[in-house]
């Protein structure tokens, strides 16, 4: 089972809920880089950076089965959605489908760029569809942007578990 957790070290300013994070990324290089550009940028408080590499994972830790029976309910999810064993839309239904999850904020963050992919996210709620820059500077800025965005700019739903 490949799961890691990434303490964050700007965790709670004593007013602002420390944010739980899922990372759904099946590409090591790309979820390095996201969860550094998120533990660098210092613009939001996070908590952890919870990091699965297949859709399988993401549904046992969205629902606490083993071994991730003790997963807190992630504030924000970002989600690719070409994934090994069950893909991100499946695992976006599934978010969707339950009560505790519907209102979680997800962004998929894809290299797709095939309009069947982005009709069929928003069909199934997706807050966003973005699509992985290919340079390395250009990724970095798009994390960042939506760190500022969704973690900063927006007021996320109070958790509900």
């Amino acid at each position: 089972m490949n799961q890691d957790t990434y303490d964050c070290s700007n965790a709670g300013d004593g007013f602002t809920k420390p944010i739980e994070i899922l990372l759904v990324e099946d590409n090591p290089l790309d979820a390095r880089l996201t969860i550094e550009a998120l533990k660098e940028s210092g613009q939001v408080v996070v908590k952890h950076i919870h990091h699965v590499t297949d859709g399988e994972q993401a549904i046992a830790f969205l629902d606490n089965k083993p071994p991730f029976s003790d997963s807190p309910k992630p504030d924000f999810v970002l989600l690719d959605i070409n994934l090994p064993k069950v893909n991100g839309k499946e695992v976006l239904t599934f978010l969707r489908a339950h009560k505790v999850h519907k209102l979680t904020p997800v962004v998929m963050l894809t290299t797709s760029l095939d309009d069947r992919d982005i009709i069929a996210a928003y069909d199934l709620k997706v807050n966003a569809y973005v699509a992985k820059p290919i340079e390395f500077e250009e990724f970095l800025a798009a994390i960042r942007s939506l760190e500022s965005f969704w973690l900063s700019t927006t007021k996320l739903p109070p958790n509900r578990s």
